[in-house]
């Protein structure tokens, strides 16, 4: 833990960078060589949050019995704190320690959380606004590198650009527990299949091409249309921020499609970064973000973390109804005389092995709900001994020093157990609908580009 309080005074050195569900994340402006390229984590309170979200307290009896194999996570006095153990004990080793930075811990006067929330406020989206706050009863935060900038390039004052993507779940469920009315779970990527209940709910404009199946395929084409999707359509799925500061996406919610005006001021954006002609920078950028995702391998190790996830929800659910001792739910509503048999043999494993399979069920959740962070920084010079990986940009004979870094390892509560699956069904259920009256699904999901978007690409960076 860093050994300092900020206080109401040093709010004014930290500026909105953006947010998701649990956090608001705010980058450092100020002068302190402490905090010189590093973000700032604080926790968010829901203004509906339940008893479970709004008590900073230690690990509910069950979670503990979740995770009693990591002794340090179990004496942590908050869950802020078991969440930062949480990343360093469970996720780094999985990911890999050169992947993770987890952060520490620096405390908070409730002062300085009020007035961050004063001068973010304005900065954040309306919508989340609305959803939730800076939580100021909490004690600490979380201080980590800023994965949008290099530590050297801050200091020599070199161009940098990153890349944030959410690649979501990268592999097509087996497990036999899915019932025969929800196969299209085995068929269809949850992305995918999420998407059109998204747009049915017209939270998203448009369904997104992005299948994370070609991110994760290995396949360099497929990488390759992967990002390019991601950039058409980037929701809140992909953002990219120049020397810090977010130049394509949103920072706290949904961003605008990519058209012709977006497509453009991004292109003019990468001239003193990438050397290409105008119209060609943009197609050769989101190449060279395909050839770093290719190079690092970083896609196979986040796939193998994932696929702990064995049972699928429709498998896990029943475990988890026994690891917190309840009747199980799912069997009484789906009937015993209909699918009981297929589970009962779920309910007969020893507890320990039920206690597994959620274990291992809510440590894929968070590798699939993660965000990655690629950064760029041309070579200037041939150094040996540098820690980034380098990769080579044919079409413009440039080389670029990067890293590779995973965010938002948050661990997930385990009461969302029910509201997961609720989800699950949910999502399947708007396909299947939409099957009975779409006589050509496809279309359902594979929307095509509006004319000015299509347009727009061709004719800005021809990617």
């Amino acid at each position: 833990m860093v050994g300092m309080v900020l206080e109401a005074k040093d709010a004014g050195d930290w500026v909105y960078r953006g947010e998701g569900g649990l956090n608001i994340v705010l980058a450092y402006k100020g002068s302190s060589p402490n905090f010189i390229g590093k973000v700032l984590r604080v926790r968010k309170l829901k203004r509906n949050a339940s008893e479970y979200e709004k008590a900073p307290s230690v690990l509910s009896k069950h979670e503990c019995l979740i995770w009693k194999d990591v002794g340090e996570l179990l004496s942590a006095p908050t869950k802020d704190v078991a969440n930062h153990m949480y990343a360093q004990l469970v996720m780094c080793p999985l990911l890999g320690s050169q992947h993770v930075d987890a952060g520490v811990r620096v405390m908070v006067s409730k002062e300085f959380l009020e007035s961050l929330h004063n001068d973010v406020l304005l900065e954040r989206p309306s919508w989340r606004v609305d959803s939730g706050r800076i939580d100021y009863l909490r004690d600490s935060a979380i201080l980590m590198s800023d994965h949008s900038i290099f530590p050297h390039a801050v200091h020599e004052k070199e161009i940098c650009i990153s890349v944030e993507i959410k690649p979501k779940c990268g592999f097509l469920p087996i497990s036999r527990y899915i019932r025969e009315e929800n196969s299209a779970k085995k068929r269809i990527s949850r992305f995918k299949l999420h998407q059109i209940l998204k747009f049915h709910q017209r939270k998203v404009p448009q369904i997104s091409e992005y299948d994370p199946l070609d991110m994760f395929s290995g396949s360099k084409g497929r990488v390759l249309k992967s990002v390019k999707d991601l950039f058409l359509t980037p929701q809140n799925n992909f953002r990219v921020f120049l020397n810090g500061s977010l130049i394509l996406g949103s920072l706290g919610g949904e961003a605008d499609d990519t058209d012709i005006q977006i497509a453009q001021a991004f292109e003019n954006t990468l001239k003193d970064f990438i050397d290409a002609d105008d119209g060609m920078r943009t197609r050769n950028f989101l190449q060279l973000v395909a050839e770093a995702v290719s190079e690092s391998g970083i896609m196979d190790r986040l796939l193998k973390v994932q696929k702990l996830d064995v049972y699928d929800i429709e498998g896990a659910i029943h475990a988890y109804y026994d690891a917190v001792s309840q009747p199980c739910v799912v069997c009484k509503e789906l009937g015993e005389d209909k699918d009981f048999g297929s589970y009962e043999s779920l309910h007969s494993i020893p507890i320990d092995q039920s206690l597994q399979i959620v274990r291992d069920f809510f440590i894929s959740s968070t590798a699939k709900d993660l965000s990655l962070m690629i950064s760029f920084c041309p070579r200037r010079k041939r150094d040996p001994d540098s820690p980034f990986g380098v990769v080579y940009l044919e079409s413009t004979n440039q080389c670029f020093d990067y890293k590779a870094s995973f965010i938002d390892l948050d661990m997930k509560p385990l009461e969302k157990m029910p509201y997961y699956y609720k989800l699950d069904q949910e999502i399947v259920g708007c396909y299947c609908s939409m099957m009975e009256t779409v006589n050509q699904p496809t279309k359902c999901l594979v929307e095509p580009l509006p004319e000015d978007r299509s347009t727009a690409i061709e004719d800005s960076s021809h990617i």
